[in-house]
């Protein structure tokens, strides 16, 4: 039985605690913070209560795995697990709408030959289809193994787009495209277009340098559903946080880690702020690239020939709106709507820029909207509670410690929102905003194609001992995702670092 550091109790790191308690090891978390779930939060007040992280929980069947791993009691025994269903809505600027269902490839094709026209669906269809291609070649090496030590062959991008063969046929092969090139190429339609590249920017992937490998975020939303617990996502974190103390996993919150301690040349614990050291034979970190070389006074945790973290690692968050709203929640009520960009060009320069540096704002930016129907997120079924988010840039070009500024984004977002709520303002008892933290943004999930650059730092690092886990480290971020990185890091410390994954 060893004794392991867990630094941070978000998703990833819980996940690995509850795994590796179960193993036999005693573990310790050490939180900076003063609750768990890292950016699966929730705002409360006056009786309403907001996700204010992710909404909606894609590939299930990871939390179903660790929580049959960790104990007796299945998932949906722990929180009340329900698919929703239009999985969402689309509203585009021509005023064209479609509800797609959850997890029906024919009623998604369906809806979209009667919205936007005979042959929008089949268009769809088919590249979901090469998608379920480009899933199923990287499905392992990116969600359920180690990343390889030769990471350099997912530099591939494995989409297999079509395209020119001669002067009349037609073949497939694997593509050095962008998602946006693929975009333009396969589906023509600007709402298509729109349709896919809003999986990618909600991710915080820009559409126009993403491999078209990311085509695989709507297959797995498409094919494994969309899926809400009652109470929000932050319910299913509160569910964790409960395995974890059931498995005798120990928290410390407010107990920020100055450094990781290192003796004969690995990692030995963690060193606490008021000058402790708990001492530990492994150490997981649950922290962003930039505070792990930090915590590692000087010593680099990856090698030259390691993926390394990217530089565009923080280049979007979300502007999030919590809205309290009197009068019900009608029965017809979408539980998701994306209504989209005006100007998606305008859209793309604001968030990512035109060049090195150069953003301009966007003023009317692709607005999602959730209304959960859930009793947990109101104070009662004469109210509704609604939540709004736009994925933006954190520093720049707007200064979102500019409350006139933040403002009047937020006014700009109600407005547009409108499209998903008729008479949105009218009903508006009240309006938080949550602009993006000074640290905002959590890596997108690791992608194949673009020689690597869209891949996450190995869990396992160049100081024995020492493990990343969460959305920083490989396979990146995201409910489904981190969850992944926990499974991962303690399967290497339970087997041994030759460890390539479960069977």
């Amino acid at each position: 039985m060893a004794r392991i550091a867990v630094i941070g109790a978000g998703m990833g790191a819980m996940a690995a605690a509850a795994r590796l308690a179960v193993a036999g090891h005693r573990v310790a978390v050490f939180e900076r913070g003063a609750t768990h779930g890292g950016a699966v939060r929730r705002w409360e007040r006056d009786g309403f209560a907001f996700d204010t992280g992710p909404g909606l929980l894609h590939l299930p069947a990871v939390y179903r795995d660790l929580f049959l791993k960790t104990g007796r009691e299945p998932l949906e025994s722990c929180i009340e697990l329900s698919q929703v269903d239009p999985a969402s809505r689309h509203v585009f600027p021509d005023g064209t709408a479609v509800s797609l269902p959850n997890a029906s490839r024919a009623g998604v094709l369906t809806a979209l030959d009667e919205a936007l026209g005979a042959g929008s669906g089949e268009r769809w269809s088919a590249l979901v289809g090469r998608a379920r291609e480009a899933w199923d070649a990287t499905r392992r090496p990116l969600l359920e193994e180690p990343l390889w030590q030769d990471w350099r062959v997912l530099g591939r991008d494995p989409y297999p787009a079509v395209r020119r063969r001669g002067l009349f046929g037609r073949g497939k092969g694997p593509t050095t495209a962008t998602l946006a090139e693929v975009a333009r190429r396969e589906l023509t339609d600007p709402r298509l277009i729109a349709l896919l590249e809003s999986h990618a920017l909600a991710y915080g992937f820009d559409p126009r340098s993403a491999p078209a490998s990311a085509v695989v975020l709507p297959y797995m939303e498409q094919t494994f559903g969309s899926w809400y617990p009652r109470g929000g996502m932050r319910a299913l974190a509160d569910a964790l946080y409960e395995r974890c103390l059931a498995r005798k996993v120990e928290f410390s919150f407010g107990a920020a880690v100055t450094g990781i301690v290192e003796k004969d040349g690995r990692a030995s614990g963690v060193e606490l702020t008021d000058g402790r050291v708990s001492e530990a034979e492994f150490v997981v970190a649950g922290v962003d690239p930039v505070q792990l070389v930090e915590l590692c006074r000087g010593r680099e945790p990856w090698g030259a020939d390691d993926v390394r973290p990217g530089p565009d690692d923080r280049a979007t968050a979300r502007l999030t709106v919590c809205l309290a709203l009197r009068g019900a929640r009608p029965e017809d009520a979408v539980h998701r709507t994306v209504v989209h960009a005006a100007d998606r060009t305008a859209e793309l320069a604001g968030v990512f820029g035109d060049g090195p540096g150069l953003r301009t704002p966007c003023d009317r930016p692709t607005v999602t909207v959730l209304r959960p129907d859930d009793p947990a997120s109101r104070p009662d079924d004469a109210h509704e509670a609604v939540t709004l988010t736009a994925t933006v840039a954190p520093h720049g070009p707007v200064d979102w410690h500019d409350g006139e500024a933040v403002a009047a984004g937020a006014e700009r977002m109600t407005e547009i929102a409108e499209a998903a709520v008729p008479g949105l303002r009218e009903r508006v008892l009240w309006r938080e905003v949550l602009p993006p933290a000074d640290d905002a943004g959590v890596p997108g999930p690791a992608l194949a194609g673009r020689e690597g650059r869209f891949l996450r730092p190995g869990n396992r690092t160049r100081i024995p001992g020492l493990y990343a886990v969460g959305g920083w480290s490989h396979p990146g971020g995201g409910p489904a995702h981190a969850g992944m990185s926990g499974a991962i890091v303690a399967g290497l410390i339970v087997n041994g670092d030759d460890w390539h994954g479960s069977t």
